[in-house]
């Protein structure tokens, strides 16, 4: 995996909306969703109905960073 950002189109509680991220936090969320046996679409909206006045690509980041630290 590389730092290379990757920008992927969703829709996102009704709207579509182009979130920006790199390689291993894209192979992380859909990890997340996969495993929890959601869309990634789904997950999004998830942390996108949590994330306050956040911006969403930091927030997933965020959401993946807590979800690896509890983890371990």
């Amino acid at each position: 995996m590389t730092a290379r950002v990757i920008k992927h189109s969703l829709v996102i509680a009704g709207h579509r909306t182009s979130i920006s991220l790199e390689d291993a936090f894209w192979s992380a969320l859909k990890d997340c969703a996969q495993e929890r046996a959601i869309s990634l679409a789904a997950l999004v909206t998830e942390i996108d109905s949590t994330r306050g006045d956040a911006n969403l690509s930091s927030a997933i980041r965020v959401y993946l960073f807590n979800r690896a630290k509890n983890e371990a």
